[in-house]
């Protein structure tokens, strides 16, 4: 095993960067053909509901995929480049990684995971037999099927359960959606004749996690390649398997704080830079930031998202979304889209403690920019902001005002 010397904080910046395509100016693809890139690079977008500016799937896309629009998502998913379920959080994921969500299919199937719920069989065999017959269906086209004294597991309510636990399961798929309602079909019938279905070997899943997270993340921790897993045999095997590629020299390891990160050597040597001027607007769920201690440990950035703590106990505000400047995440943002107004208020903008007098120079038209774009995708043509730090807030007016 090769222990290397934990590299500079600006390199490991630029390469977490540079991996999630958030290294250069140019997007990974447009339109569709974007988001398939997208999803086969990041290896997963994920799904949130929350609506005060665009959902958190659209804005992941939005930052990688040019001229993105949401029927490009929808589009992918129609064509049967993209399918939808469990990583860490309900996601989409490239069609190609479907046999690798088998083993937590299976898992839900055993009752093997502590959030996976016992359903009735008699519900989910009749719910089954419908769609087999008749197509796709959403959970609404089964509230006809109540007596007029809703009773026992004829309620429709089952019914939702008895769907969403087909889908966990992996019988079930969701095709589209209506707002956030899932229209369901059986996997059968979706998954493309050219995918391969086979259940993973232990060793299969357990490579898969590690190049699909070095590919999109530079370097990692054992914890990141199993994010959200809640899967001690895999976690074993994966650290297994790290420990036998670094006795073959494809891996190095090197120290992430207290913890072991792993890196392909040929990665570690490759020279990366990052505009300095390049400003990016992140969501929350983005797979940047996702994972609050990676994004501590290498961007020095305490980030919580506000909206699931009490209004009196926020530091920020509600919705509050990081900021890429350069190589670093140099600030926060408060924000609301009002689209039946048109407009996108920025409500505080916050910089991180440490940020120079040459980073604000850089940030005032890097950020204009960013944020005219970003509101743009939210439908909104004005852009407004209330609060600013420093000397800042006059001149952000200023250049949203030309």
């Amino acid at each position: 095993m090769v222990d290397v010397p934990t590299p500079s904080k600006t390199r490991l910046r630029r390469m977490a960067l540079k991996a999630q395509a958030l290294g250069q100016a140019r997007k990974l693809g447009r339109g569709r053909q974007g988001v398939v890139k997208t999803l086969e690079k990041l290896r997963y977008v994920q799904i949130d509901t929350i609506s005060v500016v665009s959902r958190a799937h659209d804005h992941v896309l939005a930052s990688r995929v040019g001229g993105y629009v949401t029927t490009n998502l929808n589009q992918a998913l129609k064509r049967r480049e993209t399918f939808e379920y469990w990583m860490h959080a309900a996601s989409y994921r490239p069609i190609q990684d479907f046999r690798y969500a088998r083993r937590m299919m299976r898992r839900v199937e055993n009752r093997d995971l502590p959030w996976a719920k016992r359903r009735d069989p008699k519900v989910m065999a009749y719910v089954l037999d419908r769609i087999r017959a008749e197509g796709p269906l959403f959970a609404r086209d089964f509230e006809d099927d109540r007596p007029e004294k809703s009773q026992g597991w004829w309620d429709w309510k089952p019914a939702k359960l008895a769907l969403d636990g087909l889908f966990l399961e992996g019988k079930l798929t969701a095709i589209s959606r209506e707002g956030f309602q899932k229209r369901y079909e059986l996997t059968e019938r979706f998954l493309p004749d050219s995918i391969d279905t086979s259940y993973p070997t232990m060793d299969e899943l357990a490579d898969y996690c590690i190049d699909w997270t070095l590919d999109a993340h530079g370097f990692a921790t054992p914890t990141t390649m199993t994010y959200g897993q809640r899967d001690r045999e895999l976690n074993q095997v994966v650290k297994d398997r790290l420990t036998e590629r670094a006795a073959e020299g494809r891996l190095v390891s090197f120290k992430l704080g207290n913890v072991k990160a792993w890196v392909r050597p040929e990665d570690l040597d490759r020279s990366v830079r990052i505009p300095a001027d390049q400003c990016h607007i992140l969501s929350p769920f983005d797979n940047l930031v996702i994972q609050r201690d990676r994004c501590n440990a290498v961007f020095d950035f305490d980030y919580t998202i506000e909206c699931y703590v009490p209004e009196p106990k926020r530091q920020f505000g509600y919705y509050v979304l990081p900021i890429v400047l350069g190589d670093k995440l140099i600030g926060r943002m408060d924000c609301k889209a009002h689209r039946d107004e048109g407009r996108f208020e920025v409500k505080a903008l916050f910089l991180e403690e440490g940020s120079t007098p040459a980073d604000e120079e850089r940030f005032v038209p890097a950020w204009t920019s960013a944020v005219r774009d970003y509101a743009d995708t939210n439908q909104c043509q004005e852009v407004t902001i209330t609060q600013a730090p420093r000397d800042l807030l006059a001149p952000l007016q200023r250049a949203l005002a030309v």
